[in-house]
């Protein structure tokens, strides 16, 4: 039975309460030395929902999550779906005043956060928000430090303790209405919004992306690099749990940890985005590593050059699959499949999963025929309730007959296979002629000193936008902006050669591995004002 058949109509919590009694001692999370079966990630979930319980958590409530790669999240995640609370996951590099904002939005109650990460003190920084925030109630803390705690600060471990053995009252979810979580976007095209998500978008889009993959028990997966995003939520823990399969974890982003972690580990489904495999493919190490076990994974996020997927698949993932979704539609929209023509593998992202339907949109919300430009709207299981808070966003968010606009450019070929050519807001419109980012950098990518590659719009005045191609170059090469242009010269028409070549160390990033593209222009606008005067 599929998957996405089985744990059709249910709750969060019922994936990890099913295997748990089926197969309480197969591991589920693994980070480093601490590994936690079913029946351990199950007790530890019902342990903190009965403390929190006991403090007056009840369904409805936020619980905000901000913590890295541990456990601990995947611990709350649970507990917070067994009381029929919303999480929260928060991105723990955010400014203080990004999650000040995050908390107030959100409405959030008790916060579960990192004592200390990367030399932040978290503990301060929420004892601060208690004063100034009146909805939150409580600070639970994860970390190693023996300290006094006051009656809205609690140490995780002892809350868990606490909890061991006391019964509490299992929500009543009803999956299609109720929401679990509310995720904020990246914002790398402006203010973050609260997406609000159930617990049938989130589950639906879990298993069915799974399903895709032919996930089992026997599965270890690895590379999600984050649990806070959608990505890490949906197919990474919860289409992990319905599998009944291992999930690795991997705290700090170093390729070289990751691929030692992942031959250790004897890790079958690798997950990632362009950035973190581009960085793999580079990895000195990568040739001593023995990681003949991976057969398959997914790769999204952003772009993905055809020549990237060739190379992934020779070298690191057999069986790579290109995906393509965002966080209001819970996850995954399309995915290629084994079965895909090899063609459709490489220059798709595949045909929708199970419950999502597609659509390309003209300028004025028309249909086009096949193989035509537009807009890709989405309507299914997955997609969200709305913006959280945002009744004016999110009426404007869909269409009359309920489709969502992606805000994606995209053409839906005869077969039924999509292909994403860019943002409909990074549309660079140059001397009236319209360059769309994504075509420019797939060619950049297949450059020999080309790491990674953003194409940006500047403002010009005669032209109206320039296209700048910022480039991380590959280790020790020696390119000229000059000679970039040469290599466009062969392979595309006038209009889409870049007028700038900058390059860089590296770029900035949202947690979920997207290029802040608003930020990136922002930074090479000042530099070419500062170059002018």
């Amino acid at each position: 039975m599929a998957l996405s058949e089985r744990f059709r109509g249910r709750a969060v919590a019922d994936t990890l309460t099913e295997r748990a009694a089926e197969a309480p001692q197969h591991p589920f999370v693994v980070l480093g030395d601490r590994r936690l079966t079913y029946g351990q990630v199950d007790a530890q979930a019902n342990a903190l929902a009965a403390a929190l319980y006991e403090l007056g958590i009840e369904a409805g409530d936020r619980i905000a999550l901000n913590l890295p790669n541990w456990p601990e999240f995947v611990v709350s995640m649970f507990a917070a779906a067994k009381l029929g609370a919303i999480i929260v996951p928060l991105n723990p590099k955010y400014t203080a005043s990004e999650l000040q904002y995050m908390l107030r939005h959100s409405e959030s109650v008790v916060v579960v956060t990192a004592e200390n990460w990367e030399g932040v003190d978290y503990l301060a920084r929420f004892e601060g928000f208690l004063a100034s925030l009146p909805d939150l109630q409580y600070v639970l803390s994860v970390g190693e430090e023996d300290l006094w705690y006051d009656d809205r600060i609690y140490q995780f471990e002892d809350l868990v303790s606490s909890g061991e053995g006391r019964d509490f009252p299992l929500a009543t979810v009803r999956p299609d209405d109720d929401l679990f979580a509310i995720v904020y976007t990246s914002g790398t095209m402006g203010k973050p919004k609260g997406v609000s998500l159930t617990h049938t978008n989130l589950l639906s889009t879990a298993t069915a992306t799974v399903d895709a993959l032919n996930l089992t028990g026997d599965d270890v997966v690895f590379g999600v690099t984050t649990l806070f995003n959608v990505f890490g939520l949906a197919p990474g823990v919860l289409g992990t749990a319905a599998a009944g399969a291992t999930l690795v974890l991997q705290e700090e982003q170093s390729p070289a940890r990751a691929l030692e972690v992942a031959e250790r580990e004897k890790v079958t489904v690798y997950h990632g985005h362009p950035t973190s495999f581009i960085l793999d493919l580079h990895e000195p190490t990568l040739k001593e590593h023995d990681l003949s076990r991976i057969r398959t994974g997914i790769i999204a996020g952003a772009p993905v050059a055809d020549d990237l997927i060739g190379r992934i698949r020779r070298e690191l993932v057999p069986g790579i699959r290109v995906a393509y979704g965002m966080t209001e539609t819970g996850s995954t929209v399309s995915t290629t499949r084994e079965s895909d023509p090899p063609g459709k593998q490489l220059s798709t992202v595949g045909l929708p999963i199970e419950g999502v339907e597609l659509k390309v949109l003209d300028l004025d919300g028309s249909p086009l025929p096949i193989e035509s430009v537009g807009e890709v709207a989405v309507k299914g299981s997955g997609v969200m309730r709305g913006y959280y808070r945002q009744p004016g966003e999110t009426a404007r968010s869909f269409t009359h007959d309920g489709f969502f606009l992606t805000g994606d450019l995209g053409v839906v070929d005869e077969d039924g296979y999509l292909r994403v050519v860019g943002r409909t807001k990074e549309t660079i419109v140059r001397g009236g002629f319209q360059l769309y980012p994504r075509e420019v950098e797939d060619r950049l990518h297949a450059h020999p000193a080309v790491l990674d590659v953003a194409v940006v719009g500047l403002p010009h005045e005669v032209l109206g936008e320039v296209a700048c191609a910022c480039i991380v170059p590959v280790e020790g090469a020696i390119v000229t902006g000059e000679e970039i242009k040469d290599f466009c010269r062969e392979l595309m028409a006038d209009y889409k050669i870049p007028d700038l070549v900058r390059f860089l160390d590296s770029f900035p990033m949202t947690g979920s591995g997207k290029v802040r593209r608003v930020e990136l222009a922002r930074i090479i606008s000042a530099e070419e004002s500062s170059r002018r005067t």
